[in-house]
């Protein structure tokens, strides 16, 4: 029965029996809960590119009902409605959803709750909607905690101005307009305080989070250094070209760019059996079939895995380790394999295939091209930005024959873009440099000479005749 229904429609069915449950509970007017329902259904079919599923309606509703009960609370204890703190739901919603449709729809849903649980208060639902579309706009793409709060101080003075604006420009309470201002400041010092346990509540990331993640202190980061530098370079030029290329086609770049640098930890456990971490021309594989390499190179995503559930990384960016290669053919042991296929013995390509799944989000698949094209493109052997840009090229155009992208939102023209921006990015890492000359012996005794002595004859005799 789950099945037949699917997952998305029960998830969204729950969801509205519980806002209808607290709704009755509380003993307010059902207008509220069909209001909701009704601007989530007009939310889910008018933006199709916007995936409840990845939004996790049932979060959704808890943000709602937090702001609503409190609300509630507050009004039937009598206590004046300015007490309420809105902005806390409107920012915790941009910064955790990173979506400003998301948040404008629960800043507007609370707003019509709260104004009619009020006595159907149109002043207050005005106030409390320009206090969540301000909170919203900005903390939307905030990187520091301190800039929550400074929003926090803006957001209590635009409060403050409605307010003024509402009482037709004369100061009738000084009180509430301090309240007001005051409220704005504490709920985003709250904001700042909750925010990692409905990170954790939510499986979701922040900017704010991920940029901690950059941190090259952090474990995982400090063992690929001591342990497999060769990968750990090659996870930060991943992580630049992702960043890169998600900043050209307006997806996530940092979360890009996070991913690409955790997205190989896998290989902490054999690194010695990835061409990078090589010690010397030697390879271990040398002395393995085919069939054992490809188990050892495959089984760095589940290790990679393994590793990110230890040491307690996002999911957002598990995504990262389990995608980045897709479905991939492990390309240069199958041809070995080929090579030495006996008679009567059979080679099938998807036995030397990763288990997938492929990319289903823009960044992921950045990463998935970025982590190709930056091991092809250190393959080369003349680093040319024209065997660049040929390298690049070829490598995009082959993981899209392949169907590695069919499962993302990537179009054709954000193709071009994104290997643009790698190109871009490799020949400024991999760019031609002077060739300074050797100093010798004969240069070196020239370069100690009086400056009497290294003028040439006739500018001598010109220095010597009175």
């Amino acid at each position: 029965m789950i099945r037949l229904i699917g997952t998305n429609k029960i998830k969204f069915i729950l969801g509205i029996i519980l806002v209808f449950l607290i709704s009755y509970i509380l003993g307010v007017d059902l207008f509220i809960p069909i209001y909701l329902a009704v601007l989530f259904a007009y939310l889910k079919f008018s933006y199709k590119d916007l995936s409840l599923q990845r939004f996790k309606f049932l979060n959704i509703n808890l943000l709602f009902v937090m702001s609503f009960v409190t609300a509630y609370f507050i009004i039937k204890q009598g206590w004046p409605v300015y007490y309420i703190p809105f902005c806390i739901i409107p920012m915790l919603t941009t910064i955790l959803f990173a979506q400003l449709q998301i948040s404008l729809l629960i800043t507007l849903a609370s707003c019509i709750a709260i104004a009619s649980i009020a006595g159907n208060n149109l002043y207050l639902g005005v106030l409390f909607l320009i206090s969540g579309i301000s909170s919203s706009l900005l903390v939307m793409n905030i990187r520091r905690r301190m800039a929550i709060i400074s929003a926090g101080f803006i957001v209590g003075l635009l409060q403050a101005l409605t307010l003024f604006f509402i009482d037709r420009f004369q100061i009738q309470d000084s009180i509430n307009y301090i309240v007001l201002i005051l409220n704005a400041i504490v709920s985003s010092i709250i904001v700042v305080g909750i925010l990692p346990v409905f990170e954790y509540l939510f499986k979701t990331v922040t900017n704010i989070s991920l940029l901690e993640l950059t941190d090259f202190n952090h474990s995982l980061l400090q063992r690929l250094i001591l342990e497999a530098p060769g990968t750990y370079h090659h996870s930060l030029v991943v992580g630049n070209l992702s960043e890169s290329g998600c900043r050209a086609v307006g997806a996530n770049a940092l979360l890009a760019r996070v991913g690409g640098y955790y997205h190989d930890i896998g290989k902490l456990e054999k690194p010695g059996y990835f061409s990078e971490n090589y010690e010397s021309d030697k390879s271990k594989h040398d002395t393995l079939a085919p069939t054992m390499s490809k188990l050892v190179i495959i089984n760095h995503v589940k290790e990679g895995v393994e590793l990110a559930r230890k040491y307690k990384l996002n999911p957002s960016l598990i995504d990262f380790i389990v995608q980045h290669h897709g479905t991939s053919l492990v390309y240069y042991f199958y041809r070995r394999a080929l090579e030495n296929l006996e008679e009567h013995q059979e080679i099938k390509e998807e036995g030397f295939r990763y288990p997938g799944p492929k990319p289903n989000t823009k960044e992921t698949a950045v990463v998935l091209l970025a982590d190709s094209v930056e091991a092809a493109t250190r393959a080369l052997k003349e680093l040319t930005p024209a065997n660049i840009q040929e390298v690049v090229h070829k490598i995009i155009n082959n993981k899209f024959i392949d169907g590695q992208l069919d499962e993302c939102d990537l179009t054709l023209k954000d193709l071009e873009k994104i290997s643009a921006a790698f190109i871009r990015i490799l020949s400024g890492i991999y760019h031609s440099r002077i060739t300074y000359p050797e100093r010798t012996k004969e240069s070196e005794n020239n370069h100690k000479k009086s400056p009497k002595e290294s003028l040439n004859p006739s500018e001598k005799d010109k220095k010597d005749s009175p």
